[in-house]
């Protein structure tokens, strides 16, 4: 789990990055980001609809496992963002963290989020 100053309080920052952020999209996940600049820190949320996956068990394993990749990449960003990750297959389940971060790297570098190396 990613510390609490990094997560979101509230469904209204959520509907504020559905409406106005940018979108990348892959097969099983899509990003959405927005720029925050009155915060002094990244916000990230996990969403992980009934849709995707009825079991709670299963959605809450894609949802620690796709928070674990974003606890280890924080540093990375360039700036301040609310960013909400959508996942939308549950193939994230059973797929190796191997390609689950190579898939995720892709969507971040493509939404320019990270610093440039």
């Amino acid at each position: 789990m990613i510390p609490a100053p990094f997560r979101f309080q509230g469904h209204n920052s959520l509907r504020y990055v559905y409406a106005n952020g940018k979108a990348v999209r892959s097969q099983p996940v899509t990003v959405k980001w927005t720029k925050n600049a009155r915060r002094q820190k990244s916000r990230i949320s996990v969403v992980v609809s009934k849709k995707v996956l009825k079991s709670a068990i299963g959605r809450n394993r894609i949802r620690r496992r796709v928070y674990e990749y974003v606890r280890l990449h924080l540093p990375r960003l360039n700036d301040t963002y609310d960013i909400v990750i959508i996942v939308t297959s549950p193939e994230l389940r059973t797929l190796p963290y191997s390609e689950l971060k190579t898939q995720l790297d892709q969507l971040f570098e493509k939404a320019e989020l990270y610093k440039p190396a």
